[in-house]
């Protein structure tokens, strides 16, 4: 059997070899492809919508090319970032900003087997990434930073870990960023400003079987930003991600109020107790969730969410 298993995988190490090989020849088309779209939003200059910079490289949905326009848009900045929430970092904000424009880095995710596959890839060598594996909560977020070199002004900071958004963000001191890309939760709606409880071991799927319930409403994040120096300046297209600046570095961007940049997200990620997809859309999603207690970050008290009437 051990002879059997040795002439396989002998046999199969071409074809490794060939998969890795085409892997990479698919990835520098993907990276030339990006830095081509890259050109153009910088030709383009000014857009009306960040929207209209979109296009996708590594990013969930178009933010690679939101970010791009940005960071360009707005002149010299610190080229560093920070993402945390990337799970293997094939699908994130930042990534990009690495391989394109050469940026130093750090990502952390509480999964440390996802951190291992990080490490393992060539990028990280050929970069100058930090990879951190933490689950972060607002304890610990500004020593995590600290710890691995990252204090001061940088250029960007990602915020994705679908729960403590609003309270982790709130609690980092330790950064100046530039720009910050933070998910926000669509089916909260734009007037209100709520976000789940500070739970520092939260999870949405145990907090709610729908996986609806996570995150903040962009208002309550709207609220923040200006408590942080920072406006609004948009959000994608796909209603998932908003995009604030510093106020002293806005250059030719408009802030917007929170009901004038709201997008409404189409995806239908929501889940039945069996765990099932149950493509739930528009107000469906807020009713399932409507018993769920939230914080009014702008009076703070605690309520429940369909008591604060409609979104």
């Amino acid at each position: 059997m051990d002879l059997w298993r040795a002439a396989l995988d002998i046999g199969l190490k071409p074809l490794r070899s060939s998969f890795a090989d085409l892997q990479r020849s698919l990835e520098d088309a993907r990276l030339l492809t990006g830095k081509l779209l890259a050109d153009r939003n910088r030709e383009r200059g000014h857009v009306p919508r960040l929207r209209d910079a979109e296009f996708k490289v590594f990013s969930q949905f178009g933010d690679d090319g939101i970010i791009q326009y940005l960071v360009h848009l707005l002149g010299p900045m610190e080229d560093a970032f920070i993402e945390f929430g990337v799970q293997d970092y094939s699908e994130s904000n930042t990534r990009f900003l690495l391989l394109n424009d050469n940026w130093r880095g750090l990502v952390i995710d509480g999964d440390a087997a996802s951190m291992e596959r990080v490490r393992a890839q060539d990028y990280h060598w050929r970069h100058d990434l930090t990879v951190v594996g933490a689950f972060v909560d607002r304890d610990n977020v500004n020593g995590l930073f600290r710890d691995n070199g990252f204090v001061g002004p940088i250029g960007l900071l990602s915020v994705d870990i679908d729960g403590n958004d609003y309270w982790v963000w709130e609690a980092i001191d330790t950064v100046d960023p530039v720009v910050v890309v933070c998910e926000y939760n669509a089916v909260f709606g734009p007037s209100q400003a709520v976000t789940v409880p500070y739970d520092p071991a939260f999870q949405r799927t145990r907090a709610h079987s729908s996986n609806l319930f996570w995150g903040a409403s962009l208002k309550a994040l709207c609220l923040l930003a200006e408590r942080k120096g920072m406006a609004f300046v948009g959000a994608n297209g796909a209603g998932n991600n908003a995009y604030f600046v510093r106020k002293d570095r806005l250059g030719p961007l408009r802030p917007l109020a929170c009901e004038e940049g709201f997008v409404d997200s189409r995806f239908r990620e929501s889940r039945g107790p069996d765990g099932n997809l149950t493509y739930l859309r528009g107000d469906a999603r807020r009713r399932v969730i409507a018993d769920m207690r939230v914080v009014d970050v702008a009076t703070g008290r605690t309520v429940r969410l369909g008591d604060l009437g409609p979104a």
